[in-house]
């Protein structure tokens, strides 16, 4: 064997060790990749436990055929399933997977260049929809600019902040805050809405306040789609908490 040969293979067998310690992001995307399963995934940002026969429903697939899709979401740790009896519900396994898919809608939607309108069709998912467990849409953008205007939050390149002002405000709301600023998760976090291009409030606060406005009823789910509608004393009070201006 020559040296030129013998540099050339131990240069390849050098490379190949370094591709195989990437992370393997081609198969995730794999699953990412098949219509049918990218539905049910979709289906699943809502943050409701869905069977494998609703899950088929949205795929338009036979119950067969998604049990096996999700067979494979779930052991790539992309779904978790949940038994009850003899019911089996999935969810999305967790807030990173959530992210991945709502940056995944943004970079496929991505055609404002062509002058088309981003985001859904569906004006009521355009308006304000659940994004696995906290608020988006134009509701969910004019939320974060509105707490920012009243100094409750401070943004700035995309990162946010609690301000003292807010940590009282949010305790007053009726959230618990020190409990958010103990757990794992960011208190605050900036998400990308890929309808309106603007950030909406993620992390801690964000899902602790879409629980609030649901529990007070400002808002109330579609049952078939991620879609929130206001109900008429809680769009008065929406738009008090965002402030004027917003």
């Amino acid at each position: 064997m020559g040296p030129k040969l013998a540099l050339a293979l131990r240069s390849y067998f050098v490379y190949d060790r370094s591709v195989q310690e990437q992370p393997d992001i081609a198969s995730v995307a794999a699953l990412f990749g098949e219509p049918a399963r990218a539905k049910m995934i979709l289906a699943l940002m809502g943050g409701r436990a869905l069977t494998a026969s609703e899950l088929s429903l949205e795929a338009g697939i036979s119950p067969a055929t998604a049990s096996a899709h999700l067979a494979k979401l779930t052991a790539s740790d992309l779904v978790r399933v949940e038994k009850q009896g003899r019911h089996r519900y999935f969810q999305i396994a967790d807030r990173r997977v959530a992210e991945l898919v709502e940056n995944l809608c943004g970079v496929a939607a991505r055609d404002l260049e062509t002058g088309v309108r981003t985001g859904p069709k569906d004006p009521a998912l355009r308006k304000a929809r659940v994004c696995y467990d906290h608020l988006a849409g134009e509701a969910g953008v004019r939320l974060l600019t509105g707490l920012t205007r009243r100094r409750l939050l401070a943004l700035r390149d995309g990162h946010i902040a609690l301000r003292e002002s807010g940590v009282s405000f949010f305790k007053d709301f009726g959230i618990d805050v020190d409990a958010l600023e103990k757990a794992r998760r960011p208190t605050c976090r900036s998400c990308l809405d890929w309808s309106e291009r603007q950030h909406h409030l993620a992390g801690g606060l964000g899902a602790a306040l879409l629980a609030k406005l649901l529990a007070r009823r400002w808002f109330k789910r579609d049952p078939n789609t991620r879609a929130l509608h206001f109900s008429r004393t809680g769009a008065e009070k929406f738009e008090r908490l965002c402030g004027p201006g917003s």
